[in-house]
């Protein structure tokens, strides 16, 4: 019999995460069942919403079960089936992240296709990550001819995205915010931004504006806190703001106040709206047309002994692009 190595949640972080409130465990992996089949995970995602999910509270995907496996987004290939309809062989993509190896009911798997894009690029810009992007400057905030578009965490797997898709849709300047001067170069060398703020240094709200003098039209949100502050003393009349994440509070002890100028959004007439990707699932064939043109980057954590490890990483910022574990 087979035997997987999982990552379990074994205590719920207080603040900032640590490697104690992890634990590898080996389990033997289950014969599958009728309309089953057995995946060898070969890529799992780590993402910023997994954070909210070590809480113990109420929220749009249910906690992490303490002492059990966690879960999130994974690319494998079959390697047992009782499911005609997906063979051994197949890659697919699925939701059982965090292990080796998956028993899963096959009507819950998406066979991908590897020849023209990678098995990874699923879990990157041809999937959520991408479709976050995407649906926030289409549907949620959307870009028009000629905006100004400012995006935080644009070195990240959504924010790298994003700079180029709001340049596709026709931004006439397109601002990202990163953290240290490696990350911000590549913003403009890389992912088609026209200026980098390099948030560590200080000044956000003083280089936002040097940046957007006549103010922004859009805002794509990932950090929260001192971003959404600065972005809201710059949007113009009718300004849109995507709310996406707000890393900058995931480890937060305690209750975290709100910007304290968001009275600029009754005068100004602001959209600020928040979202959730899997409730654009619909946007998938169109985000396909975009995404052979876009640049992607990703960094690879090998070994799900060292998941935990690129998750902490990812809250830190150790990240350019997708944050993903190879197996």
């Amino acid at each position: 019999m087979t035997v997987s190595r999982e990552v379990r949640l074994v205590a719920r972080p207080d603040g900032e995460p640590v490697p104690s409130d992890f634990e590898l465990a080996e389990v033997p992996v289950a014969e599958p069942g009728e309309g089953e089949v057995v995946v060898r995970n070969d890529w799992i995602s780590v993402d910023p919403y997994m954070r909210g999910r070590m809480n113990d509270t109420k929220s749009y995907v249910p906690p992490f079960k303490l002492g059990e496996a966690m879960d999130g987004g994974a690319v494998g290939t079959v390697v047992a089936s009782r499911a005609e309809a997906v063979p051994v062989g197949t890659t697919v993509l699925h939701g059982l992240g965090w292990r080796e190896y998956a028993t899963v009911d096959a009507g819950s798997v998406r066979a991908i296709d590897t020849t023209s894009a990678s098995a990874e690029a699923y879990l990157g810009v041809l999937g959520l990550t991408g479709l976050t992007a995407y649906a926030g400057l289409t549907r949620i905030a959307p870009v028009k001819e000629g905006d100004v578009v400012f995006v935080s965490g644009a070195a990240g797997a959504v924010g790298s995205v994003a700079g180029q898709i709001a340049r596709r849709l026709g931004a006439s300047r397109v601002i990202g915010s990163a953290g240290g001067p490696q990350k911000a170069a590549r913003l403009t060398g890389d992912f088609g931004y026209d200026v980098a703020i390099d948030y560590k240094e200080g000044r956000l709200e003083e280089r936002l504006r040097e940046a957007a003098p006549d103010g922004i039209d859009v805002y794509f949100d990932n950090v929260g806190g001192d971003h959404l502050r600065a972005a809201l003393a710059a949007l113009r009349l009718h300004g849109r703001v995507a709310l996406c994440g707000a890393v900058a509070q995931y480890n937060a002890a305690g209750p975290v106040p709100g910007p304290d100028n968001l009275a600029l959004a009754i005068g100004k007439r602001l959209t600020l709206r928040g979202f959730i990707a899997s409730d654009h699932a619909d946007l998938m064939p169109e985000l396909a047309g975009f995404a052979a043109s876009i640049r992607t980057e990703a960094t690879v954590v090998d070994g799900i002994e060292n998941a935990a490890d690129a998750f902490l990483g990812l809250l830190r910022g150790a990240n350019t692009g997708k944050m993903l574990v190879r197996l």
